[in-house]
């Protein structure tokens, strides 16, 4: 599927500063499908822990659900893409993803709840893969910046985390009701709600120019779908597997472990913010190492960088190093995220990177079906949230190891 190439797109501003805008306008998408439906729920975890008398496993179970939902959106994303241009697919996910966190603010009873996680995990994931794929294709276009226009996609899930940091003190400030959590998913539903109107620029821009008879009648070689050469791929992988394994405990319940250990509402919002904006702030940071590593350097150190930001925490309760924590996890996570896109796009033809994309984010969806139960279930017993972390860091760290075996010209990856 051809995208209208940046230079010819209407507009008063020149190629460049025009792919900028485009890839911050697709950031939303990011912003919406991890920041809000995701990590939000690691803020309103105590608080509905605490009114529905969960246990730790069961609030971890939650994001359990949403991941399952991930997976699931995943799998469906190739089939998909392949029958419909990644714009629309795009803009029908963003609908059903403020729907359920709409829906989250009107029932109290667990499998209702757990059932919208997962369906709002069916809709981030259709569309964190399909702007993955169209910040992808900006990338190819102006592909001496791409590491930066991937970057700027992946950091929008930061501008998503640092408004639920300040909407959802404030919403539950507001309640005066039984649920006091309620009113913050309907606040996390109207930013969704404007991030989709925002969102139908880049839909409208990027569209795919070709008529759809002229699509119908295009050589089947052109078309053809190549399948993606997993096993020449697996220590990447695996390295992201345990990435999703190691980071979702972290996102989950470091806000739960932060006020056991005794933090105030003012405090934890200003973690989780600088939290975002560390996350924004990273895809200028790291953009030159996407764009020079070709094996799974970057995913290795940066998986290595997120074991320490996790264990901390887990060691101490001092300050200024649980801000530390927290501004090292946010400049480099989601980083993790756009190394696997770089990779793709360095190792496959265009061909490929739909599913390749795919691949990695289905693989990101296991682990995070683990993560969230595991860390809840060791925070359960002895050493509680702490050793949970603890737990994460140990995955992030092997993790670590697998993605350095990853070869830069491993046998099988086309050129």
């Amino acid at each position: 599927m051809a995208l209208t190439p940046i230079a010819t797109i209407p507009g008063p501003r020149g190629p460049a500063l025009r792919a900028l805008l485009l890839a911050l306008a697709l950031s939303l998408a990011a912003a919406v499908s991890l920041g809000i439906t995701r990590f939000a729920y690691a803020l309103l975890l105590p608080p509905m822990r605490d009114d529905l008398g969960w246990s730790f496993a069961l609030a971890g179970g939650m994001n359990t659900a949403n991941a399952v939902g991930y997976l699931l959106g995943a799998l469906a994303a190739p089939m998909l893409l392949r029958r419909w241009p990644a714009t629309r697919v795009l803009g029908w996910a963003t609908v059903p993803a403020a729907l359920c966190m709409a829906g989250s603010g009107f029932v109290a009873d667990t499998p209702t709840l757990m059932a919208l996680r997962l369906l709002a995990g069916v809709a981030s994931a259709l569309l964190f893969v399909a702007g993955g794929l169209l910040a992808a294709r900006l990338g190819a276009q102006w592909p001496q910046r791409a590491g930066l226009l991937l970057g700027l996609y992946y950091g929008g899930t930061g501008w998503g985390i640092a408004a639920s940091a300040v909407l959802v003190p404030w919403a539950m400030a507001q309640a005066t009701g039984p649920h006091t959590w309620a009113p913050a998913w309907w606040a996390l539903a109207l930013v969704c709600a404007a991030a989709a109107l925002v969102l139908c620029w880049p839909v409208r821009a990027l569209q795919d120019p070709a008529p759809p008879q002229a699509a119908a009648v295009a050589p089947p070689v052109a078309t053809a779908v190549v399948p993606v050469p997993w096993r020449a791929l697996g220590p990447a992988l695996a390295g992201y597997t345990l990435f999703g394994v190691g980071y979702i405990g972290y996102m989950t319940f470091v806000v739960a472990l932060l006020r056991e250990q005794g933090a105030g509402g003012t405090a934890i919002t200003v973690f989780y913010a600088l939290l975002g904006l560390a996350v924004v702030a990273s895809s200028r940071l790291w953009a030159g190492l996407l764009d020079r590593a070709r094996g799974g350097q970057a995913l290795a150190r940066l998986n290595a960088l997120l074991g320490v930001a996790a264990v901390l925490p887990a060691l101490t309760a001092w300050w200024p190093v649980v801000l530390a924590s927290g501004l090292l996890f946010g400049g480099v996570f989601l980083s993790v995220v756009a190394s696997t896109t770089a990779l793709v796009r360095h190792h496959l033809p265009p061909a490929q990177w739909a599913a390749g994309i795919s691949a990695f984010t289905t693989v990101f969806a296991a682990g995070q079906i683990a993560g969230p139960t595991v860390v809840g279930w060791i925070a359960d017993g002895p050493g509680g949230l702490a050793r949970g972390l603890v737990f994460s860091a140990a995955a992030l760290w092997l993790g670590a190891f697998s993605a350095a075996r990853q070869r830069p010209n491993a046998p099988g990856l086309l050129p």
